[in-house]
């Protein structure tokens, strides 16, 4: 048995479902529920060819471990000697493959071979007999080079099938609906939506395929795929995995994935293996030009590339096809890997070196995103662009391997659009008085740490210029020094604005003159330039100063936080603090925050710079109607979530405030009142339309309120 996976029949009333338990942007590592089991994903279904079994199923499932296979309910049903075993014990005897089996219908040998013999209705009676976990009705194949009309009517035509092949699918036959279209961008985005509305008795289809691109991939024509992808991705049910009908080879997985791609096939391990050569993640290699092996394998390595040529034809088809798949499948658990650590794009630009056609296709995703970028609100975004940053983490523990590129990763835009967007100086100065026209001060080539490279000369430019906003320059943008340990941003070494293309201008709020940026940091004062060491400084300064301008500090980096992280006004959270002391560190870090009453209310996490809201702040914040995003939450699982139970997708009426994936929320019932509070790992839009899968981790429920003279009193169950 495949380690870690039960071929177990899901519930009935989760057949068909999808899950996401992990994700980086909209690449993500879910769970697809089926009669043999879950299927994981992202994932390759091998095609299997039932007369020509290079690697058995059963080998695959035992040593590979390969949960799903395709195979082609076309071939089995014109061949009697396949057809009537299939039907008298099912598909997966036939093949001795106990996970989960998904075919094809023909659709693409009428491609290779003209017309098919089978009938729309036929091909899916069929498919259901035998006992398919997910199959696939007869769509009308479109090619590249078809015109344009002849590709509307694929599209049309594949449309009209949909629902007579759903409902002959009966309850227990999940069905993939493909999108068509060719080269066309409308044409996928039409054929997306249509097949994504269509529904049977039972349910709409359960998986995406996204077809008609065999022929780019013999091309090489990546930038095509990366197009149709994206526009497939407009209007494609945030709720349905992506299949890619025909992509196996490993250089092409990071980029599909980080598009939201789910599920791979191909039968490119045996077709390459046969024609001698070997799939590895940078691209093919012949075993005619290897003297050494130029990738690490188990299945290869007692035994030279010499020996290997001298093999039998067959024996050496076998060999090769095994360490094909061996490497597919490495590559694909590098990808989810990467997904768990939020490296996935990271990954993408590595590989998007292998060739100059995988070069073109990931600028043009880079121009999708950072195009985007540069728009007023996310409102301005392109559609998949917009998607993928909001659907990204914000904060994350790590470092960032910086590149060229790194600054149009999706993380990096969501967080600096969060700080254009969220992020207001403090109301007041440190002396009391009101931040009515601040100016800025950049600060530029330091190393992180910056607490402890920065303070000195922070407090030092606040005592010349109380009105100043310091703010470190990094080579992804601009951060203010409230911010300074937000992780990754804070792994970035700060540089020259300049030297990067960026502007000095950006104010994120306030209304400041540009400062001008020589050799190292400069305050404007006046008409003048004063250098943060002027010995005038240390002249006027006291003890008392710089007490005040530290404590001044700590409730501007907690106040920033409020504003970023849990969406609130920046003058309303000023006044909330008015009288809070602060728990530190044995390094001097604020590690807790406590209200006038001395209740725990906030904790910033010193791992990653991030915000933790207690309960306790969470039922204070509620009072104030401080604007924290919210869930609302079903009246029937509101005594579960009192109960510090997670929210579940199906479960949810909607929300409100912004909520974002990573960042705190308050979930409520239809009346408004508060139940519990958590972290979203699902964007606004998704909680609309999963079913399955935790929306929310609750971190602190609520179990009773009871109001006394305008005072609420709660009683909690809150995760330690």
């Amino acid at each position: 048995m495949a380690k870690g996976f039960d071929s177990s029949p899901c519930r009935p009333q989760d057949l068909g479902r999808f899950e996401i338990h992990q994700r980086d942007g909209i690449a993500r590592i879910g769970r697809l529920h089926t009669n043999h089991g879950a299927l994981q994903t992202p994932m390759l279904l091998p095609v299997v060819n039932p007369n020509i079994r290079t690697i058995e199923p059963r080998e695959m499932w035992e040593k590979f471990g390969v949960q799903g296979v395709i195979t082609n309910s076309y071939v089995i049903w014109k061949h009697d000697k396949l057809r009537e075993p299939a039907l008298a014990s099912g598909v997966h005897d036939l093949l001795d493959f106990p996970g989960v089996i998904v075919t094809d219908s023909g659709t693409f040998q009428s491609y290779v071979y003209g017309d098919v013999e089978v009938g729309v209705e036929q091909i899916v009676d069929f498919q259901r007999d035998i006992g398919v976990d997910i199959g696939t009705m007869l769509d009308v194949f479109g090619r590249p080079d078809q015109t344009e009309e002849e590709l509307q009517h694929a599209v049309d035509e594949t449309v009209a099938r949909a629902s007579v092949s759903l409902e002959t699918a009966g309850e227990n036959l999940l069905l993939n609906g493909p999108i068509q279209g060719g080269l066309h961008s409308h044409l996928r985005v039409e054929s997306a939506s249509k097949m994504g509305a269509a529904e049977g008795p039972h349910r709409g289809f359960a998986v995406h395929p996204i077809g008609g691109i065999v022929p780019l991939m013999e091309k090489h024509r990546y930038l095509d795929l990366v197009k149709i992808i994206l526009a497939t991705r407009e209007t494609i049910p945030l709720e349905r995995p992506i299949h890619l009908f025909g992509c196996g080879h490993p250089m092409l997985f990071p980029m599909c994935i980080a598009l939201g791609v789910d599920l791979f096939d191909s039968a490119a391990y045996a077709l390459f293996a046969r024609d001698g050569r070997l799939l590895t993640p940078d691209g093919t290699v012949r075993i005619d030009d290897l003297e050494e092996w130029p990738i690490a394998s188990h299945t290869l390595r007692d035994i030279t590339p010499d020996e290997v040529r001298n093999m039998e034809k067959n024996e050496r088809t076998d060999l090769l096809a095994r360490f094909n798949l061996e490497i597919t499948q490495a590559e694909l658990a590098r990808c989810r890997q990467a997904i768990r650590t939020g490296t996935l794009w990271s990954l993408v630009e590595q590989r998007s070196n292998s060739s100059e056609e995988l070069r073109e296709a990931f600028t043009h995703i880079r121009d999708v995103i950072w195009g985007g970028s540069l728009l007023e609100t996310m409102d301005d975004f392109n559609i998949v662009g917009k998607q993928m940053i909001e659907a990204s983490y914000v904060i994350r523990s790590g470092s960032v391997k910086w590149s060229e590129h790194a600054r149009y990763r999706p993380s990096l835009i969501n967080a600096r659009e969060l700080i254009d967007n969220r992020w207001r100086p403090p109301p007041f100065d440190w002396t009391g008085k009101p931040m009515n026209n601040p100016s800025m001060l950049l600060i530029e080539g330091q190393a992180p740490p910056w607490r402890d490279s920065l303070r000195g000369d922070v407090i030092r430019a606040l005592r010349l210029n109380p009105q100043c906003i310091p703010i470190i320059v990094m080579k992804a943008g601009f951060l203010p020094f409230d911010l300074e340990d937000w992780s990754p941003l804070c792994h970035i070494q700060s540089v020259s604005p300049f030297s990067t293309g960026m502007s000095s201008g950006l104010m994120y709020g306030a209304r400041a003159e540009t400062l001008d940026v020589e050799e190292g940091c400069i305050v404007r004062r006046g008409g003048s330039k004063v250098p943060l060491n002027d010995a005038s400084s240390e002249a006027t300064s006291s003890n008392e100063d710089d007490d005040a301008i530290r404590k001044w500090l700590e409730r501007s980096q907690i106040s920033a936080k409020c504003s970023v992280f849990l969406g609130m006004d920046n003058v309303n959270t000023w006044e909330w603090l008015e009288g809070m002391t602060v728990q530190r560190s044995s390094t001097g870090r604020i590690k807790n925050v406590f209200d006038a009453d001395g209740k725990h209310v906030l904790s910033p996490r010193l791992n990653d710079g991030g915000l933790s809201l207690t309960t306790r702040g969470a039922i204070a914040l509620h009072a104030l109607d401080a604007g924290l995003p919210e869930v609302i939450s079903i009246d029937d699982a509101v005594p579960f979530l009192r109960a510090g139970r997670n929210v579940m997708h199906g479960f949810i009426a909607g929300t409100r405030n912004d909520v974002r994936i990573g960042l705190p929320a308050l979930i409520v019932d239809s009346s408004g009142d508060l139940v519990a509070h958590g972290i979203p790992t699902s964007t606004a839009e998704e909680m609309g339309r999963f079913r399955k899968g935790i929306a929310v981790r609750v971190r602190g429920g609520i179990a009773s309120s009871l109001k006394i003279a305008g005072t609420v009193g709660f009683e909690m169950n809150e995760e330690q």
